[in-house]
């Protein structure tokens, strides 16, 4: 048996990686903590944002790819993105920073049993801003040069939506195979937590009929969630294969090393390591300062940085 430690990371799709780069920045606060490329495709971006060292459940990823088309929204699909802030003072904070900076948000509502208030970045992903209420992230650092004050700097990867059709079969995946527990349910939402019980890696999901999301400029690709070790993955490996879930293998990503699966309702997930970090080939000092690529695409540098537009 393998226990999963909450969120990893969570990928979504853009179009243009210098105003993704500006809003996630500048905006939200979040440190860049990694610039590379997609290794399966290195002609686009896959940059990386997070706490000081994108600990794992800080990481947003975005690959670019500057002709994609927009996300036609429907069931089968991760459709928001939770973040949580420390106190309910850092939703005011957060609502007047919406505000000043033109930010498309709603007013200060009720979501997954916390006050948030929900928001849209340039690309229209659907994210939320959660209270945390007291509960920490037991590994996050706070980063000095974020715009935002420490107070009311982002803790973390909160409740991730997930709309599926059918919300029954996914509800056995979850507790049944991945060892997720429900906590709560309301007309047709369910809660629910790993069993470490902690809000940095709930999942809420709710059901939809109707044709499935179309992805393009905004959605998201995949949600990663954490185990502690590589020696895990091939039970996460033969699991899937024993429930006929389409599993990439392991895979070795440098920074972590994963295996993909892709359940019954089409929504992918990754296993993903802890170690060895973003820190295996920079220093925390220099963490998102250049590009970087893995070791196996490094003699291919001036090909690959040809394809792409500088950041800053």
């Amino acid at each position: 048996m393998s226990t999963i430690l909450g969120h990893h990371h969570i990928s979504m799709l853009v179009k243009n990686a210098k105003e993704t780069d500006h809003f996630y920045k500048n905006i939200l606060g979040l440190r860049r903590v990694k610039v590379t490329v997609n290794q399966d495709d290195p002609t686009m971006y896959h940059l990386f944002y997070g706490d000081k060292t994108g600990s794992p459940g800080t990481g947003l990823t975005f690959f670019e790819m500057p002709n994609i088309g927009r996300t036609h929204r429907g069931t089968n699909a991760i459709t928001r993105l939770g973040l949580m802030v420390p106190t309910e003072e850092s939703l005011n904070y957060w609502k007047a920073r919406f505000e000043e900076l033109d930010v498309y948000h709603g007013s200060i509502t009720t979501y997954a049993r916390r006050q948030g208030i929900k928001f849209e970045d340039p690309d229209g992903l659907q994210l939320v801003l959660l209270v945390a209420n007291g509960e920490e992230m037991s590994h996050w650092e706070s980063y000095p040069q974020s715009e935002v004050p420490e107070a009311h700097q982002i803790r973390g990867m909160g409740p991730i939506e997930i709309t599926v059709r059918d919300s029954e079969k996914f509800a056995h995946t979850l507790t049944e195979l991945m060892g997720y527990s429900p906590i709560y349910q309301e007309h047709t939402d369910t809660l629910y937590q790993t069993q470490k019980g902690d809000s940095y890696g709930e999942i809420l999901v709710k059901h939809l009929e109707g044709p499935d999301e179309r992805p393009g400029r905004g959605s998201i690709h995949h949600l990663a969630i954490r185990v502690s070790e590589e020696s895990e993955l091939s039970y996460w490996d033969d699991l899937a294969k024993t429930n006929h879930f389409a599993s990439s293998g392991l895979v070795d990503r440098y920074y972590f090393q994963s295996l993909y699966f892709r359940e019954s309702n089409g929504i992918l997930f990754e296993i993903a390591t802890d170690k060895p970090g973003f820190t295996v080939d920079q220093s925390s000092d220099e963490l998102g300062e250049r590009l970087v690529l893995p070791p196996f695409l490094e003699d291919r540098r001036e090909e690959i940085e040809s394809n792409l537009t500088p950041l800053d």
